[in-house]
């Protein structure tokens, strides 16, 4: 199945949602938010799914969160609730094998949502950044708890205090990707990997998995909360007006005295 921004396909017990707005880097918008927070929960629900590759379409992998749209937010009708918090719900609450693909840049939910993974192939030229602080605001989808149990507390300081720019030899070493495949053979090596996974009986799996997830789950969903509150007080704050604007405009932003 292809709709206009993700696609569906699947591969025997294997589907692999392809995140389809290449033209503005796969950044996250509400509607492609719901649209994957949507598909995680078909598959879930499928018993003839076993595993879900997630890639990008284009040279992106995924460019985080729609800047346009962060300045200007969609507005619903009171009880209706969009975007972020619905896809890193279903996101958390995903009991199947999840791999990720990263055939390009991954930038903010781009990276944060690596942790998320059980398996992550990197292709050679793609690059991860968690761009938070030059935002003016603060971490996400609970990374400041699953980012240093990955990678270590070091490692995990370095990206998010920084937002600098992290290459996949790089990406290797600290821990944050499985593996790094050669250049476009990113989706090859996520398909060999769940090919040796696939065959299995799918209640197994989601057993196995649901036991390895459930003594994190409780406190990446407390670490969630957390981050929600500080980045809604940061949100349109002085610091993060000037990115927005200095992005707007294509210049440095300029923090002094702020």
């Amino acid at each position: 199945m292809t709709d206009t921004i993700l696609k569906t396909a699947d591969e025997g017990r294997v589907r692999i949602l392809t995140l389809n707005r290449p033209a503005q880097l796969n950044s996250m918008n509400d509607a492609l938010y719901d649209a994957l927070a949507h598909a995680l929960t078909l598959a879930a629900a499928d018993p003839g799914v076993a595993v879900v590759i997630l890639t990008g379409e284009g040279r992106a992998f995924c460019a985080g969160q729609d800047l346009a749209e962060m300045e200007n937010r969609p507005t619903y009708p009171p009880g209706e609730v969009h975007g972020f918090t619905p896809f890193m719900d279903a996101l958390d609450a995903f009991e199947k094998p999840l791999i990720a693909a990263v055939n390009g840049l991954g930038v903010g939910i781009g990276l944060t949502l690596l942790p998320y993974c059980d398996f992550v192939v990197m292709d050679e030229a793609a690059r991860l950044r968690a761009p938070f602080v030059t935002l003016g605001v603060t971490a996400e989808a609970g990374s400041t708890l699953l980012l240093p149990a990955l990678v270590g507390w070091s490692n995990a300081a370095d990206i998010l205090y920084t937002g600098r720019w992290i290459d996949a030899p790089t990406a290797l070493q600290m821990g944050l990707v499985r593996e790094v495949a050669p250049a476009g053979q990113v989706l090859d090596r996520a398909r060999a990997i769940a090919s040796q996974i696939a065959p299995n009986p799918v209640a197994s799996l989601v057993a196995t998995k649901r036991l390895l997830c459930i003594a994190r789950l409780d406190a990446a969903r407390a670490a969630r909360a957390r981050e929600d509150a500080v980045f809604r007080g940061l949100e349109g704050g002085p610091a993060n007006l000037e990115a927005l604007a200095a992005f707007r405009e294509k210049r440095p932003a300029d923090f002094t005295g702020l």
